[in-house]
């Protein structure tokens, strides 16, 4: 039997929202003292359970607002969920924020050894890796620039190639393979599909429905929050087309 890698067991996030504008963190304290600041609560994500098994490849889709980042950042333990619990088998490897775990003061470089500590890597295995990462992300010209002169899709590349260098067991990804050129996409689809035949799980956000059937071989729709269906990835790219399209 295939061995379950994440488990979301009735999973809710809620966000308390600041009803009044506060410009700074000065103001926020005098209006707190004063008893002038008041929340309202918003359920990120209601009552959320799925098992992903080893070597699967889900894709995650809904509308802007419906709670997939939410999810990622639950699963990768950003966040941590207001209710329910989420156990996982294994090192997770997250792509959600173009940049998270950079340092844009510091070099290529520099950040190819902070970004593998971030992620759990020891100086060692980065050391051994650090040529293979800067041919997969093409920056050999760039590693002694500082990062924030860096376009977007320079961070995506130098980001996929550290994260995805040492086999994570859980690969998550959000939005990433939209960034960069098209060659760039492709070398990402080879590398996730190096990774999954050494059985690497991985959990996939993106609003191109197509490249998540083309991805994914199971997948789930969230609409404000809540799960409206999950399954084989066919038949929940079709319930999406006739839902939203």
């Amino acid at each position: 039997m295939t061995k379950t890698v994440v488990k979301v067991d009735d999973v809710s996030m809620r966000f308390n929202l600041m009803t009044e504008k506060i410009s700074s963190f000065k103001e926020y304290i005098i209006q707190r003292l004063k008893g002038n600041v008041f929340f309202d609560e918003f359920w990120a994500l209601e009552h959320i359970s799925l098992e992903i098994k080893k070597g699967e490849i889900w894709g995650i889709m809904g509308l802007n607002g419906a709670g997939k980042s939410t999810l990622l950042k639950i699963i990768s333990g950003i966040l941590k969920p207001t209710e329910g619990n989420v156990e996982i088998c294994g090192k997770i490897a997250p792509l959600i924020e173009l940049g998270a775990g950079f340092d844009p003061e510091l070099t290529a470089g520099e950040n190819i050894f902070l970004n593998g500590a971030i992620l759990g890597y020891s100086r060692e295995q980065m050391e051994k890796k650090f040529d293979e990462i800067v041919a997969f992300s093409g920056l050999e010209d760039f590693l002694n620039v500082p990062l924030k002169n860096f376009s977007s899709g320079m961070y995506a590349r130098l980001g996929f190639a550290i994260a995805t260098v040492v086999n994570p067991d859980i690969l998550i990804i959000d939005e990433i393979l939209s960034v960069g050129d098209i060659k760039f996409q492709n070398k990402c689809r080879e590398r996730i599909g190096e990774l999954l035949s050494g059985k690497t799980t991985v959990i996939f956000v993106s609003h191109s429905v197509e490249q998540v059937n083309n991805l994914c071989n199971k997948g789930l729709i969230l609409e404000k929050g809540k799960l409206i269906t999950k399954g084989d990835i066919d038949e929940i790219c079709r319930l999406y087309y006739s839902r939203y399209e």
